[in-house]
């Protein structure tokens, strides 16, 4: 793999995966921050950020949603005298502490959202008013080595 590959990769997996800003990817990974902006929409990193994300939420209500009707049916079960499968029971006592890392993980989210949130215009902001309403497209990185 060359090395503007390996960079594109692992830029990819800090903005998506990690939830990292551009500027910080751009520090960590020692390039420009337009090449990150440049990656990001080659990528389309914003919409798979986006369902990253929403995946996550998702298999936690698909998890709730699990746990709860394996709960009611051994609870049905218990009340009408009947015997309870043991690997339902199993499978309970196995999700069960799967809440404490989900719950973890929506933590970590819910702190990266509040976490220093942008004031003002920010770099990226700029560069999306220049293009969207003034019209000014994004300058490469050969344009900006020339001035």
């Amino acid at each position: 793999m060359n090395s503007k590959r390996h960079l594109f990769s692992e830029a990819e997996r800090l903005y998506i995966f990690q939830n990292k800003n551009i500027d910080t990817i751009a520090n960590e990974l020692n390039l420009n921050r337009k090449t990150i902006m440049a990656w990001k929409e080659e990528g389309d990193w914003g919409n798979r950020r986006k369902e990253y994300f929403k995946s996550k939420q998702t298999f936690h209500e698909e998890l709730y949603e699990f746990a709860r009707s394996l709960m009611k049916g051994i609870s049905d079960d218990m009340k009408a005298g009947e015997k309870i499968d043991p690997g339902r029971m199993y499978a309970f006592c196995k999700v069960i502490p799967m809440f404490a890392k989900v719950k973890d993980y929506e933590d970590v989210v819910a702190r990266a959202k509040t976490k220093n949130p942008a004031k003002g215009l920010t770099p990226e902001l700029i560069a999306q008013i220049e293009q969207d309403i003034l019209g000014i497209p994004p300058q490469t990185e050969s344009e900006d080595e020339e001035q």
